[in-house]
């Protein structure tokens, strides 16, 4: 009787350990991959209304009227929105304050841009410690039943007196589809990874930059308003 050769009958053959690392990577796959579309939503989203904002800041509309618009809006800013938002919102009320200096109201509204960033980038960046993990530890996982299957083929074929390929080969690629899965879970996990760690590197630079130019014009404005007391 030849064994079942297929991938639903070598893992029915397997050895429950084996079945354990098997369905644990197929777990940390799936687990993979909604945290690879999720990320991927997210990150394109924020690069579209981060072009959609700085084509409209940059447009020459009124900032006052601007940042009434995105105020009324809540929760639902994000990115530079929400950045613009904190450090005008900082700029106004410490403009306000008798005995300010416009030193003193520059470094409270970078400060606020500064913390908004930081939320942010750390908002940008969930989840993908996970991809990481999963994209080093499946491999491993794999080998782990790789070697366990292997060895307890060769117990078995230490059994018997005369010992034939046909009876080790099915325990040897019932141990080798333990490691297929582990680098099934781990490669799009770490090209994952790479490429998103790339895109919220250059979201934040983005974020940055606009932080320094909107500082700029602020810095511009406190001390004509100055000038003009």
């Amino acid at each position: 009787m030849h064994a079942d050769m297929s991938f639903i009958g070598l893992f029915m053959q397997a050895s429950l350990l084996v079945k354990l690392v098997m369905l644990t990577l197929l777990g940390l796959s799936i687990m993979s991959w909604a945290v690879i579309i999720q990320r991927r939503n997210l990150l394109t989203s924020a690069k579209q209304r981060l072009q959609k904002f700085e084509d409209k800041f940059w447009s020459g509309v009124d900032l006052n009227r601007l940042y009434t618009e995105l105020q009324a809006r809540g929760d639902q800013n994000s990115g530079l929105e929400a950045m613009f938002v904190a450090g005008f919102k900082e700029f106004s009320r410490l403009s306000q304050l008798s005995g300010r200096t416009p030193g003193a109201v520059m470094d409270g509204s970078y400060r606020a841009m500064r913390v908004t960033l930081n939320r942010e980038v750390e908002s940008l960046e969930a989840n993908l410690p996970l991809l990481a993990t999963i994209g080093s530890v499946s491999p491993y996982i794999g080998l782990f039943g790789t070697v366990w299957g292997i060895m307890n083929s060769f117990i078995a074929l230490g059994a018997v007196e005369n010992a034939t390929l046909a009876m080790v080969a099915p325990g040897i690629a019932e141990a080798l589809i333990a490691t297929a899965i582990g680098l099934f879970a781990a490669i799009p996990a770490v090209i994952a990874y790479n490429r998103f760690a790339t895109q919220v590197e250059k979201l934040e630079l983005a974020y940055a930059n606009f932080m320094e130019e909107f500082s700029s014009i602020l810095h511009r404005q406190a001390y004509s308003e100055k000038e003009a007391v």
